[in-house]
């Protein structure tokens, strides 16, 4: 995740959207009601809320790594680590979706703030970095999700 040899200028330096803040704190809401649903259904519901959890928190952290791949296809001669990275969050999050909840949950609260650290590196160098003040905020809610949801199992 070097600085490639021709980074790409920002498509356009504007303010984040409303739209992107509105929908970034809205994919929020599975991750809070499933965190709180993990201590307080039933004993015969709890497997339920604890796969829906692991599930999306799988899907997000797939998301957050597949962006490097938009980011890789912006250049045209894109750094193979983009594409590598890109990968690797996915593989990671269908592992953790297999494991038993306590343990799959912990590593998708890890993965979500390790694909943050990652984007801490890589986002300034690409023109991005108007987007890290959102990414803290929704990564350490998810993050936090998931470790009150594996501290529920």
């Amino acid at each position: 995740m070097t600085r490639a040899a021709h980074a790409p200028a920002p498509l356009y330096e504007a303010p984040l959207t409303d739209t992107a803040r509105w929908l970034g704190h809205l994919g929020l809401v599975p991750f809070v009601l499933g965190a709180l649903l993990v201590w307080v259904v039933n004993v015969e519901a709890h497997p339920y809320a604890t796969l829906a959890l692991s599930a999306y928190a799988a899907v997000i952290v797939s998301f957050l790594g597949g962006i490097h791949w938009g980011i890789a296809f912006r250049q045209t001669a894109p750094d193979a680590s983009l594409f590598i990275w890109g990968v690797v969050p996915s593989l990671i999050a269908w592992v953790a979706v297999m494991m038993p909840a306590s343990a799959g949950l912990v590593l998708h609260g890890v993965m979500l703030a390790v694909c943050y650290a990652v984007d801490r590196r890589v986002y300034p160098v690409q023109g991005l970095q108007r987007w890290l003040t959102l990414r803290f905020r929704l990564s350490a809610v998810a993050s936090l999700s998931c470790f009150l949801g594996a501290a529920g199992t």
